[in-house]
């Protein structure tokens, strides 16, 4: 009988895994189903966050992509939102946000409308003044010294001097009657429009005798502005009407031709629109009274180059009128 102890071991290994036809296919298929799942719940996510109006638009848009990408609609996101405003834009009740184009034409269609109303007011302001001096037979005889007219800061009154016929006695700021109820009358019927306004006197050329080391132009033309000021407030005008009252010597002649035409003695009273009240106060603090004291005028306005040419050799003869 065989030895069994030396008969040889036989250990049968079993090897375990997959065939060849699996490998690790089944990870890519399972990182495809989770990446598709994250894209429809962020799909959910989004519409349940955007509006109603914005999903119609949506809608609208791949209906008719090309007319609504060139012309817009009256169905491109302008549906009425769940919530207020829609976006960003909370002073909207329709829609999500208005566009750049319609707010810059609001604003302009306000601004236009705004204008038109300023306008509409001086031009009412510019008749009554008119009746105000027909039906005063006192003034009737100075109505050719008046002057109004519109200009792009507003309505412009100005009085001014006729030979043989002044505002002021010559080379001072005292008023004469006539021309203090002239001021009161305006005085009235500036009150009646809430417009602002400045006051600024002007001489002519003719120069004092020693010229502007003393008194001279500047300080005449600033002190009649102020006492033009103080007739109008007289008058029933009230005073925080005046945002400037400043003296401009001869420095803006009338009558550029002839700088000693006496229509060159003049007070121009400008009642602003808006645009130049605010453009007016933009360069002083709001309700600042400029007022050019004697001495002071002359460092506040220099004098054009003509003017201060004269002045260097000044003429002899009777002060400045």
């Amino acid at each position: 009988m065989a030895d069994e102890s030396q008969r040889p071991i036989i250990v049968k290994r079993v090897k375990k895994g997959h065939g060849d036809h699996h490998g690790g296919a089944w990870k890519i298929a399972y990182a495809d189903f989770v990446t598709a799942m994250m894209a429809f719940f962020l799909l959910l996510w989004l519409l349940s966050s955007v509006s109603q109006g914005a999903l119609n638009g949506i809608a609208e848009y791949f209906r008719t992509p090309l007319k609504i990408a060139l012309m817009g609609g009256s169905r491109s996101g302008d549906t009425t939102s769940p919530i207020k405003g829609g976006g960003q834009d909370l002073t909207r009740t329709d829609g999500q946000l208005r566009k750049s184009h319609e707010i810059f034409d609001e604003k302009s269609r306000e601004k236009e409308k705004n204008r038109e109303r300023d306008k509409q007011a001086l031009s009412n302001l510019q008749k009554r003044i008119k009746e105000a001096i027909e039906n005063n037979k006192i003034l009737q005889q100075y109505k050719n010294q008046l002057l109004l007219e519109m200009t792009p800061e507003g309505l412009r009154v100005q009085i001014v001097d006729e030979k043989n016929r002044p505002m002021f006695d010559s080379g001072s700021a005292q008023l004469l009657p006539h021309t203090r109820e002239l001021l009161h009358e305006l005085g009235k019927q500036l009150n009646e429009v809430p417009n602002r306004l400045t006051i600024s006197g002007h001489t002519d050329a003719s120069q004092y005798a020693a010229g502007d080391r003393g008194m001279g132009n500047w300080e005449l033309s600033s002190e009649r502005a102020n006492a033009a000021r103080r007739e109008l407030v007289g008058g029933g005008m009230q005073d925080n009407k005046l945002l400037r009252v400043i003296g401009q010597g001869s420095a803006t002649p009338l009558d550029k031709a002839n700088p000693l035409n006496p229509v060159n003695r003049r007070i121009s009273i400008v009642v602003l629109n808006k645009e130049s009240e605010a453009a007016v106060l933009r360069e002083s603090e709001p309700g600042e009274t400029v007022y050019a004291p004697p001495g002071l005028a002359n460092r506040m306005t220099p004098p054009a180059p003509a003017t201060a040419a004269a002045a260097a050799t000044p003429p002899p003869g009777s002060p400045a009128q």
